[in-house]
């Protein structure tokens, strides 16, 4: 088996059959361009398909690795469940973390945050830690939009290497949620969560700031944490499955309707969510997703993180399943 390449420039892929699904390659140009980052693709929503994405990027992080995942605000959300992640995790002998939430909720301090991670089945599958759990340190943004410092736990430094393991979905703030979401607000301890959501003006309470300032802000944090571990030190992998409107940190999401499309790898953060955003925007059933992204303006955020230099928005695309 080979696997197939594709090349996408400005989000639109040359792709073929591929694409027939998933977009219009019309109003593109071909690239041989090595430089641009590649995303990995597979139609198996599986432990085994997550296992063949992740040993698809060819890359070995230096241990103790972080496996960074959403643990769900309820039972009833989407978050990837232990059972789908227990290969990847054991491969890697990863630790789980999270981070406190900073909105009334079941996570939302320390003691409660455990309480649900038990009750998610987290803990039966491997070592589990609350970044945040002793409170914040700060990483310097270096020349972000809107940030100057970002908030993250104090056992962020305990991993030399994080995979960043993101269900992407909808999301009623951001618009969408994928990798630089996951580690923006994700590893975002609960005080850089509130620094975050108001555009850098408080630490103090959870308020929603000016959009495009929360926006930039998320891709000022992205790039926080990219720049501290190192490029180098990071893996992403998106999960399109169950991809409601919703985020998983809404406790009673709404019903997906588009149909699980599959799992995509990448070094790249802004990369592997521009794939994911090609993807659900050629999805049957996608309206109320591409509405909500369009009405928070979601888009913006990697705009804004392909500018200042946490990643590309063109990227090649090789999927994992064809035979040549």
């Amino acid at each position: 088996m080979r696997k197939k390449l594709f090349t996408i420039i400005g989000g639109v892929a040359m792709c073929g059959a591929l694409c027939s699904a998933y977009g219009n390659s019309d109003d593109t140009v071909k690239t041989d361009d090595e430089k641009l980052p590649v995303v990995y693709f597979t139609r198996d929503i599986s432990p085994a398909g997550l296992m063949r994405a992740y040993n698809a990027l060819g890359w070995t992080p230096n241990g103790p690795v972080g496996v960074k995942i959403s643990t769900g605000e309820s039972a009833k959300t989407n978050y990837l469940r232990p059972e789908f992640i227990h290969d990847l995790v054991s491969a890697v002998n990863g630790t789980i973390v999270e981070c406190n939430t900073a909105y009334p909720g079941n996570r939302n301090d320390t003691e409660s945050h455990w309480a649900a991670i038990r009750e998610r089945g987290f803990m039966d599958i491997a070592p589990v830690d609350i970044l945040d759990a002793d409170g914040s340190i700060a990483l310097d943004v270096d020349a972000g939009y809107r940030l100057k410092e970002n908030y993250v736990g104090t056992h962020f430094d305990n991993y030399p290497s994080y995979i960043v393991l993101s269900h992407f979905k909808g999301h009623q703030m951001a618009g969408f949620g994928g990798a630089i979401k996951n580690i923006s607000i994700g590893f975002a301890s609960s005080t850089g969560k509130k620094w975050i959501h108001s555009g850098g003006t408080t630490k103090e309470t959870f308020v929603a700031g000016d959009q495009n300032a929360f926006l930039e802000s998320m891709a000022d944090a992205a790039k926080s944490v990219v720049t501290h571990v190192g490029r180098d030190n990071m893996g992403y992998i998106n999960v399109l499955n169950r991809i409601s409107i919703d985020c998983d940190c809404n406790a009673n999401p709404a019903e997906p309707d588009i149909h699980d499309i599959g799992i995509l790898a990448s070094r790249d953060p802004v990369a592997i969510d521009q794939a994911g955003i090609d993807m659900v925007s050629n999805a049957d059933g996608n309206e109320k997703l591409m509405e909500r992204i369009a009405d928070r303006n979601g888009l913006h955020t990697l705009e804004t993180a392909e500018k200042i230099g946490v990643g590309s928005r063109k990227y090649k695309l090789i999927n994992l399943d064809s035979e040549q």
